[in-house]
């Protein structure tokens, strides 16, 4: 069998942004914002707000950036 990359999708809700599509899918935008919009190109002919179920690729992400807190020494 031959390698291939599954890629999510999403469908916007009502009001949803590039930011919070990012941020309900990923947990977090850090570094992936811009990826989503490489991916898809289409987004940057709609304004900040995204219209109501339009289809959106999301590419894997490996490693998600989590802060770690030591309260403890």
């Amino acid at each position: 069998m031959g390698w291939f990359n599954l890629m999510a999708k999403v469908i916007t809700k009502q009001n949803d942004t590039v930011d919070l599509v990012c941020k309900r899918f990923y947990g977090s935008t850090k570094g992936v914002t811009e990826q989503v919009l490489e991916e898809n190109h289409f987004l940057k002919n709609y304004g900040a707000v995204l219209p109501l179920g339009l289809e959106i690729e999301m590419p894997e992400q490996n490693k998600v950036e989590k802060k770690v807190i030591k309260l403890w020494d």
